[in-house]
């Protein structure tokens, strides 16, 4: 195992601050939602769909203390992006997405720098406010969205609505417990987790945590490596 002390130069503008949510992209949002909650602990919080305006795509937010996962189907055919992906990958996670401060700064390095900016700055809003955001492409399909919300008082985001559907079994639930995310992991494939972890350094200004190897935790059929990066403040791993 190696820990890693050195984090390199601060940052001169823009700060991740935490995970914002995770979003996953489902064949049936509600029933993913609902099997978290019943599960997990979680419970239904915001949502956006054909009730609230919202005409290709249904979002059921839940949420467990300062976890909020995101499920989202799509509501009518024709969703190559969503269609393909669940083809590829099953149920599984998009995006996951980060609060930021100084969203400018942190998306004018990464395209200095040569990110690929999946969706440049975009704002959304609505009575309670203003949230800004910009999506850049890491491993494979995944997305990060970095969130800017500071001028934002709302439930969740801009368009959604408090969750209609809160089921009487859950208040019955014992209590999990469930904090916070402490990290997510990115499985890569063999040889290509230096290279990721290269993209976190270079593109967002990541820095080394911690490592291990398969000379370390490995079984007669199986090892692993793993390499954890994280921002200066050392809160999104």
């Amino acid at each position: 195992m190696t820990s890693f002390t050195d984090k390199g130069d601060k940052p001169a503008a823009g700060r991740f601050v935490h995970f914002d949510h995770v979003r996953f992209w489902v064949g049936n949002a509600k029933q993913a939602a609902f099997w978290y909650c019943v599960n997990f602990g979680f419970e239904p919080f915001a949502y956006r769909g054909l009730e609230t305006g919202s005409r290709r795509v249904v979002s059921h937010a839940i949420r467990h203390n300062k976890i909020v996962f995101v499920f989202e189907s799509a509501l009518t055919p024709g969703h190559q992006e969503m269609g393909d992906h669940l083809v590829t990958h099953g149920d599984g996670v998009k995006d996951v997405a980060f609060e930021v401060e100084d969203l400018d700064a942190i998306v004018e390095r990464a395209k200095q720098v040569g990110a690929k900016i999946a969706r440049d700055i975009w704002q959304e809003e609505d009575d309670d406010g203003v949230v800004r955001f910009a999506s850049v492409q890491t491993y494979g399909d995944t997305l990060h969205t970095l969130v800017e919300r500071n001028k934002y008082k709302g439930l969740f985001l801009p368009g959604y609505k408090v969750h209609p559907h809160q089921p009487e079994i859950l208040k019955a639930m014992p209590i999990v417990g469930l904090r916070f995310m402490d990290h997510c992991v990115g499985n890569q494939p063999d040889l290509q987790m230096e290279p990721a972890a290269q993209w976190y350094e270079k593109m967002l200004q990541f820095h080394r945590f911690w490592s291990i190897d398969d000379t370390m935790i490995h079984t007669e059929y199986s090892a692993l490596r793993s390499i954890v990066v994280t921002n200066w403040e050392e809160t999104i791993k």
